[in-house]
């Protein structure tokens, strides 16, 4: 009876060693994963300073204002779209939206990729990639009848993603706890008689 009460004893003291230790692994994983959240969420933060930094760089600056007031124009010349078409590198100094689609080709790859966080990116940028690809798919699709489909196809996608999140979000995310004050437009009537010609 004694060696068989002190197998019992075992047993149970193993049972508990086991449930310790599973306890402990248990405690680690969770551990590690809010560890490893830390750090994509200080990965997530340098990467999107470092866009915004990007951003505001003004090669792009000038080539998004080449985008909204010059390309319409550029795109009539014939000779403007051989440019775009022929195959080899297309010079950004002549097309500066060549600087833009590089860079939101680049942004889409990182959405995609879940490298950036597409809700915050798309707080940030998601009005200007929708209005970007529509006034740059023209040129892309002119540099797609020799290059194929994927010519800026993650542009693309950044921009049929953005299209979704503003549909979604047409009034941009602001917290639901606080409540907008309208502002004040004392010059909407005045602008809006002059813009009609009265």
């Amino acid at each position: 009876m004694t060696a068989a009460m002190n197998a019992t004893g075992a047993a149970v003291l193993s049972a508990i060693a086991e449930t310790g230790t599973l306890v402990v692994i248990l405690a680690s994983v969770v551990a590690a994963l809010v560890q490893l959240r830390h750090i994509r969420a200080g990965n997530q933060l340098q990467a999107l300073l470092s866009l915004e930094r990007d951003f505001r760089a003004p090669e792009l600056q000038a080539a998004l204002t080449y985008i909204q007031e010059r390309l319409p124009a550029r795109l009539e010349d014939p000779a403007y779209r051989r440019e775009l078409e022929k195959i080899g590198f297309v010079d950004p100094v002549a097309h500066p939206e060549m600087i833009a689609c590089n860079w939101l080709n680049e942004m889409g790859t990182l959405v995609k990729r879940e490298l950036v966080s597409e809700e915050t990116f798309m707080d940030l940028f998601g009005r200007l990639i929708v209005y970007c690809w529509r006034e740059v798919a023209p040129a892309v699709a002119i540099m797609r009848r020799t290059r194929g489909q994927a010519q800026y196809h993650d542009f693309e996608y950044l921009a049929l993603r953005a299209a979704a999140w503003l549909k979604r979000n047409p009034h941009g995310i602001f917290p639901r706890a606080f409540s907008r004050t309208p502002l004040p437009d004392r010059w909407r009537d005045l602008d809006q008689r002059e813009a009609a010609g009265g």
